[in-house]
């Protein structure tokens, strides 16, 4: 079966169309750098997805991956295509998207894009107030690295963005939206239990579990510079990349985590024990980011229900 070509009605390359399967299966294989784990992803043959590869290839007459005994890499050309590929792939995801928003009596639908830990209090707590406010707009979510959320800012991909760092870049307007103390998690009968607010000179005595730099580096960013307020360097133990498989190795021992006030509510275990920074800055902020220029009707609504959200959900930031 033939899938429509994305670019253009006479989107051709040497007699071959280009299809909706290519790119999917070429953005599978570019993430994933392993043809075997792309055809899990993508629930096909490993061979068939190489011979569509190399199909795709001989129809751009570019090589786009480096075959190696264990993965592939990207060459130049690869990379260029994989982000634009992924580009026309989301351009046509929030087309259709659209077009079922109209369909199902919405007035219009508003892009926002996630990077980072975005408070698990917080977000819940918005898209509930924008769906009792304004259920005529159509809030669509999307999940992506902090590069690529500020390129699709610049290329209309989305109307705006929660992030855990602020940008320098331009025409992108980065605001703060609020903020969630830190507190350091600790397990049962520990030595930093004597305190009702820890100071950081104290926790830097015991072995870290910390936030990977790559999977979340907003966060991890955020919580290096308040280490570097010290000058004793940290002892890191572990790194995770979830929140979840934090609090378990805390929980087994390995080491201190941190977290946030936000989190407190959703996280509680007898093993582990929650407790404030003694340190005024010790708190991760959150931004919206949205393209310089005039805000539409229904993105300055959803500003204001973000930061009402914000404080709604203060009062429930209570650690023991």
């Amino acid at each position: 079966m033939r899938f429509p070509a994305v670019i253009g009605t006479n989107c051709s390359f040497r007699g071959e169309y280009m299809n909706l399967r290519h790119l999917r299966c070429f953005v599978a294989v570019g993430e994933e750098l392993h043809f075997g784990r792309a055809a899990r992803r993508l629930h096909v043959e490993q061979s068939p997805l190489s011979r569509t590869i190399r199909q795709l290839e001989a129809d751009l007459g570019v090589t786009l991956l480096e075959r190696m005994p264990r993965g592939v890499c990207l060459t130049p050309a690869g990379q260029v295509f994989l982000e634009e590929a992924r580009r026309v792939l989301l351009t046509l995801e929030q087309a259709r998207t659209k077009a079922r928003a109209v369909a199902a009596g919405h007035q219009g639908t508003l892009r926002i894009a996630l990077t980072g830990c975005v408070g698990q209090v917080r977000l819940p707590a918005l898209l509930a107030l924008c769906r009792e406010e304004a259920p005529e707009v159509g809030i669509r979510l999307f999940e992506a690295p902090l590069p690529q959320v500020v390129g699709g800012l610049g290329n209309d991909l989305y109307d705006a963005a929660l992030a855990m760092a602020s940008v320098m870049e331009s025409g992108v307007v980065a605001m703060p939206l609020w903020q969630d103390p830190l507190v350091i998690v600790i397990p049962v009968r520990h030595p930093l239990l004597e305190h009702k607010r820890v100071p950081l000179e104290e926790v830097v005595r015991y072995p870290l579990v910390l936030f990977d730099p790559q999977a979340c580096g907003e966060c991890s960013r955020q919580i290096e510079r308040l280490l570097r307020l010290v000058e004793t360097p940290p002892v890191v133990a572990e790194y995770v990349t979830t929140h979840s498989l934090m609090l378990a190795l805390v929980a087994a021992g390995y080491g201190i985590g941190f977290s946030s006030a936000a989190h407190v509510p959703t996280c509680r275990q007898a093993e582990l024990i929650f407790r404030p920074l003694d340190e005024e800055s010790a708190a991760l902020t959150t931004y919206l980011l949205h393209p310089e220029g005039t805000l539409s009707e229904s993105l300055r609504y959803f500003i204001d229900r973000a930061q009402r959200a914000g404080h709604m959900t203060l009062d429930t930031q209570r650690t023991p």
